[in-house]
């Protein structure tokens, strides 16, 4: 278990990292809602003002990025605005606040929007792309759901400098609002990126660990069966040699697919580090764990995956893994027991060989926990 406990030690550092990426991008979405208002209803000049003074603002509060990139963030946001405030005075030339009420009002609004967002983000995807040629374009602008988070902070936004015109006294009720979704959106980025491998979208060590604990002690409860499957791929190390990490990361991610279509909706895989995995079979006896462990190493031994390497596109094939494989409670009553037993088997298979399946043994009743 020295392995996984290094795992575990190393897991920690990366999720407190994602913690504070995820605490950093609600920030910034959020904070579009406030620049977006002050497009609608400031001069031009005060509004370059707010996003001069809201993004210094926000840089040395987080303080996660360097300075340059951070003015960088802040004249696409002004660039932005510009060509936003340009579709509004366009749209609707005659009204002396930049934001109208009635059809034309939201047409123009729609259009700043739109403007605005295009503006913005083909400003940091082509940056992205230019200073990471292995980047591709979809991976640089994000997931879909971010988008929505971006299109509801733009709508607030619009809310917000409609109340700040006409009805100030409402946006007391605004804020409030705000302040919720402030907190919900962190508390569910929070809990996503401690529990989710960022590259693979597996459960990470921590998650994966505290889900087999609540497992066994059910499993115990119960009076049922568990199984625990550690998978290593064989020689990896030669796919990045060969391929570029990038390569790598293709490999993992479709490995990572696999594994989840291999196993039922209760089971649970996890990425522990590396090319290690972990996979939790709660209600599986030995015989069912070791037909699981052999119907992976075969999916796994068939893959031909496309991955893009320095050359160009090509196929990685002939990948194999070995596995080890306990249950409980014939391998272990307690999880670092049980977990010793997968790993020691997970060992065992390598030196007989590499892409082969090994059952723990089972243990005397004074070696179980």
């Amino acid at each position: 278990m020295v392995g996984s406990a290094i795992h575990i030690e190393a897991g920690r550092e990366i999720e407190r990292l994602r913690l504070v990426a995820a605490e950093g991008s609600t920030y910034v979405n959020l904070k579009s809602m406030w620049i977006f208002a002050g497009i609608l209803i400031l001069p031009p000049l005060l509004a370059i003002a707010v996003i001069t003074l809201s993004y210094l603002h926000s840089w040395a509060r987080l303080r996660r990025t360097a300075p340059h990139r951070a003015a960088f963030s802040a004249a696409t946001v002004v660039l932005g605005s510009a060509v936003a405030v340009m579709c509004l005075r366009t749209i609707n030339p005659g009204n002396q606040l930049s934001y109208a009420g009635g059809a034309i009002g939201l047409v123009a609004v729609t259009a700043a929007a739109l403007a605005y967002w295009l503006i913005n983000y083909s400003l940091v995807v082509g940056a992205v792309l230019l200073s990471n040629p292995e980047a591709n374009a979809r991976k640089a602008l994000g997931q879909l759901s971010d988008q929505f988070i971006v299109a509801g902070a733009l709508g607030l936004g619009t809310t917000s400098a409609v109340l700040l015109v006409y009805q100030p006294w409402l946006t007391v009720a605004l804020l409030i609002t705000v302040l919720g979704l402030h907190r919900a959106l962190l508390v569910g980025q929070f809990q996503f990126a401690a529990r989710t491998d960022s590259n693979t979208g597996l459960a990470n060590t921590m998650f994966w660990h505290e889900i087999a604990a609540k497992e066994l002690e059910r499993a115990q409860n119960a009076n049922a069966s568990l199984g625990v499957l550690y998978l290593d791929l064989d020689h990896f190390k030669t796919v990045n040699d060969t391929h570029g990490h990038l390569a790598g990361d293709q490999v993992l991610k479709t490995i990572a697919a696999e594994l989840k279509h291999e196993i039922r909706t209760d089971d649970l895989v996890g990425r522990l580090g590396g090319e290690e995995f972990a996979i939790l079979l709660p209600n599986t006896n030995a015989d069912d764990t070791l037909r699981t462990a052999e119907r992976i190493r075969h999916r796994i031994a068939n893959l031909v995956i496309s991955v893009t390497a320095p050359t160009g596109t090509t196929l990685v094939d002939g990948l194999t893994c070995s596995i080890g494989a306990a249950t409980y409670p014939a391998a272990g009553h307690s999880l670092d027991v049980l977990l010793m037993a997968a790993d020691t088997a997970t060992y065992a298979a390598k030196e007989a060989g590499r892409n082969q399946v090994v059952t723990a043994p089972t243990r005397t009743p004074g070696q179980l926990s």
